[in-house]
């Protein structure tokens, strides 16, 4: 099956001032690949990603979504149009349940009253599905943060997601819990999201990209088919 072209950027600038933080852009996302966006810190990565979920508004340049010219003016837009992004830094409730931080602010309802054993299968068929371990009773604070992080894609997929962005997840994980990351990115590549993964660590960008678009200064450098370019390649850039 030929990969759909989910999301289009064209020549997209985003301004603070004068400094263009994101400098005429474009790049593709297509179901079941994993797209690649590498650079040093301040290189535009994470500005990027904000104007595509509705936290920051672009200046110029378009963006089109299965076929429509968008621009989403929140991250509630983006997400019920299913963009979504998982945070370098998590957003979740260390006094709440993991289903209670996954369906915040959208329980399912009995009556007036939040249904909670609907929450808890709910959550249970969202981690089976992407073949983790967690109870969804179990309070958030008490998990690891890489566990925490999988709660976070389990919230993300729960908005019924068709493209994912993962900014930096890797920053405050083990070497464990970046496997484990790496095999459910893999999973979610099989089930034909679009995903796009934005780090600065050459190496895991080898290892779990089909793509990627080098940024400096907030411009495009280029672009490599992961699998065609060694190393070497992608420093050059």
């Amino acid at each position: 099956m030929e990969d759909e072209t989910l999301i289009e950027v064209k020549n997209l600038v985003k301004l603070y001032g004068n400094h263009a933080a994101v400098d005429s852009l474009s790049f593709t996302v297509e179901t079941g690949k994993v797209v690649g966006f590498l650079g040093p810190n301040g290189a535009g990565k994470s500005t990027l990603m904000k104007v595509l979920t509705g936290i920051y508004q672009k200046d110029s340049g378009s963006i089109t979504y299965k076929g429509q010219e968008i621009a989403f003016h929140n991250t509630r837009e983006a997400q019920d149009a299913g963009v979504v992004i998982v945070h370098q830094e998590l957003n979740m409730v260390g006094d709440l349940t993991v289903a209670q931080n996954i369906f915040i602010g959208r329980e399912p309802k009995k009556g007036i009253r939040v249904d909670d054993k609907k929450m808890i299968e709910d959550s249970r068929k969202l981690f089976k599905d992407l073949n983790i371990e967690i109870d969804p009773r179990e309070k958030m604070s008490n998990l690891t943060v890489g566990k925490q992080q999988m709660c976070e894609i389990a919230k993300a997929i729960s908005h019924k997601a068709e493209i994912i962005i993962f900014d930096e997840p890797s920053a405050a994980l083990t070497e464990k819990e970046i496997a484990d990351l790496f095999v459910i990115i893999r999973d979610l590549r099989a089930k034909n999201y679009g995903i796009v993964y934005i780090s600065h660590r050459m190496d895991e960008i080898k290892m779990i990209t089909d793509r990627v678009t080098v940024m400096r200064d907030g411009g495009y450098v280029g672009t490599l088919i992961t699998k065609d370019s060694t190393k070497e390649d992608i420093i050059n850039m």
